[in-house]
């Protein structure tokens, strides 16, 4: 089990969400809708708290590529992904996750721009990974089977809260594996954001917030599940 979220939680509040998780992410530039990075400077923290990584890095929607040359902005934010990760001291063949917020079959602009922010960091001592959609738009292909079309070596976190196959925001009780997201190549499955998508209103466990709380602490988050404690190899 593992935690994500977009504000740092707090020095404090880590060992306490270690006794639910091991891993938790870490941002290399600010989250989305945020103006500042809280998580900057507290890869030591976070790793003597004894928790692993999945290091992410923001990218950019539709709107901010649509008329531009994408591929060359993603190859820039794959350069600037690269020099964060040496900053804050991952050590060579870490997987940097690009944050692909946007679901569906990805637009020309947004293929360019991922591919090449893919290739940009492949040149590195890093490894390329996205997190993405593995939900199926209805009459399309998830972005996780997109992805995949052009690139199957792209190593996946895919988030899918509707239940099922999620088990809502809840402990799983059953030994499931990122496979059950639906695509079978996912190192990472994300079953449980907060607040509450759409895709989760069949789903129990939320506050009346529509968060969903960590069972040992007062911090919302979102839940994954990985076969590895240390899914970005950042330890």
């Amino acid at each position: 089990m593992g935690f994500d979220r977009n504000d740092y939680p707090g020095d404090a509040a880590l060992p306490a969400l270690h006794r639910t998780f091991a891993y938790t992410s870490y941002w290399l530039n600010n989250p989305p809708g945020s103006n500042s990075n809280g998580w900057t400077g507290k890869r030591r923290v976070v790793k003597e708290a004894g928790l692993g990584f999945l290091i992410l890095f923001n990218g950019r929607l539709d709107a901010d590529l649509r008329g531009k040359d994408a591929g060359a902005l993603g190859k820039a934010d794959g350069e600037a992904a690269v020099a964060a990760a040496e900053r804050e001291g991952f050590a060579p063949g870490a997987v940097v996750f690009l944050d692909q917020e946007e679901g569906g079959r990805l637009l020309p602009e947004q293929s360019a721009y991922l591919l090449a922010w893919v290739a940009a960091v492949r040149k590195s001592a890093y490894k390329p990974g996205v997190y993405c959609s593995g939900i199926v738009v209805p009459g399309q292909v998830s972005t996780a089977q997109d992805i995949l079309s052009h690139d199957r070596s792209i190593v996946l976190w895919v988030w899918n809260d509707a239940c099922p196959p999620a088990p809502g925001c809840a402990l799983p009780k059953t030994s499931l594996t990122p496979a059950a997201s639906g695509v079978a190549e996912a190192r990472v499955w994300q079953f449980s954001k907060s607040p509450k998508t759409e895709f989760a209103q069949q789903c129990g466990g939320y506050a009346a917030d529509k968060n969903c709380y960590a069972p040992t602490s007062q911090v919302f988050v979102d839940l994954n599940l990985s076969q590895s404690p240390d899914p970005s190899r950042g330890r």
